[in-house]
């Protein structure tokens, strides 16, 4: 009998996720991740980890599957919480969620799972994964997305590798939502109504600001707005040698100064800030909200524009270094000169947009057809082919 360790996160989706798999055979421990004791960094005036570890606990009795809670805040301080700090003070803006699957669940996590003797880690992530047997009888993996289109997370498992994809089950891949309510309701599973946490990986309620402030210390500054005039990029159809020199035009991070426009306010730190923003400007009396557009951390600028149309907001192309770059097909991997067609996401639950990927000597361009609204350093873009995610990278 195959053994799985089930991250038991005390929702409905991992709970269901272990029933199914103890309904298919599979010999399965309910493990539940503590991700955060850290008292000199408030997260929340809530406490969420000890009321999901309960609930984990009552699900795991539920099954009748043996159930341990294990501690890997060290770990996630470490790898996740510091990295989030150095990326906001570099002015760019970390995904912790994705960072969190490939560093904590699916590394260190998995590690223990398989010192514990289990076979598979399943997580009740609404993705699938594919297996294709190749000629010499190896097996490549694929990360599908998951048949609920409006739950698809397979964004936030970007950075998968084959290694972790050969050990690991989604078992709710299948399935809408409804259905995994469902399930946990007519088998009397505690978490069945239970609201998806909303948060941080396994941590919960955060305001963000207010963890950002507890170590990166505020510094006032000036907000600008800029005019819709004022462009970074002369669109009249400049003169390009070469492909790579067009889309490193267009993939090059806009440069404002503050005689570019107006000052229309203050604030607290454009560490705090992120490309796209629209709550924490404060400033009124516009015809539009104002949203920033950009943010400099070296002169703690932030500056803005207008309304969503503004054209500060929009670019068609980004950059990936090779350094940043993952492939989860490596079989799929494009060499330098080459292109390849992909659909794109920027961000979860965007719709995938047409692009295509530009392999240059360090790095890799996405190509957007369309212009894309604040795209973020430090985020990740993924793409894809059809309905499986193939590749993703940081964008710089």
């Amino acid at each position: 009998m195959k053994k799985v360790v089930v991250g038991l996160s005390g929702g409905v989706d991992s709970s269901v996720a272990a029933y199914l798999l103890k309904e298919q055979g599979y010999e399965v421990i309910g493990l539940f991740m503590k991700n955060w004791h850290d008292d000199s960094v408030t997260i929340s005036d809530e406490c969420p980890w000890l009321e999901d570890s309960n609930d984990a606990m009552i699900v795991a009795d539920k099954l009748g599957i043996p159930f341990q809670t294990v501690d890997l805040s060290t770990q996630y301080k470490e790898r996740i919480v510091d990295y989030m700090f150095n990326e906001y003070e570099r002015g760019r803006t970390p995904n912790p969620d994705v960072l969190c699957n490939r560093e904590i669940k699916f590394d260190v996590f998995m590690k223990i799972a398989l010192q514990l003797g289990a076979d598979y880690v399943a997580t009740g992530h609404y993705c699938r994964k594919g297996t294709m047997v190749n000629e010499d009888g190896s097996e490549t993996y694929q990360l599908l997305g998951g048949k609920d289109g409006n739950k698809d997370q397979s964004y936030f498992l970007c950075q998968l590798s084959q290694e972790q994809l050969a050990k690991t089950l989604f078992p709710i891949g299948e399935l809408l939502k409804p259905k995994v309510r469902e399930i946990a309701a007519e088998n009397e599973l505690i978490t069945a109504d239970k609201k998806d946490s909303q948060g941080l990986c396994f941590i919960g309620k955060v305001r963000l600001p207010d963890f950002l402030q507890q170590k990166l210390k505020p510094k006032k500054g000036v907000i600008v707005e800029v005019p819709s005039t004022v462009s970074q990029y002369n669109d009249n159809g400049s003169e390009f040698s070469t492909k790579a020199e067009e889309l490193a035009y267009y993939a090059k991070k806009p440069v404002y100064d503050i005689t570019d426009g107006k000052i229309v306010g203050n604030h607290q730190g454009a560490h705090y800030f992120t490309k796209g923003q629209r709550k924490g400007l404060d400033v009124g009396g516009t015809k539009e909200p104002l949203f920033v557009i950009e943010t400099d951390v070296d002169d703690n600028v932030i500056y803005t524009g207008q309304g969503k149309s503004h054209p500060g907001l929009y670019r068609r192309t980004l950059f990936v270094t090779d350094e940043e770059l993952h492939w989860v097909r490596p079989d799929l991997a494009i060499k330098n000169d080459e292109s390849l067609q992909v659909m794109a996401r920027i961000r979860y639950r965007q719709e995938l947009q047409k692009a295509t990927l530009y392999k240059i000597e360090g790095g890799i361009y996405v190509d957007f057809e369309e212009k894309q609204s604040a795209i973020t350093e430090g985020q990740f873009v993924a793409w894809y082919i059809d309905e499986e995610l193939v590749g993703s990278g940081v964008i710089s």
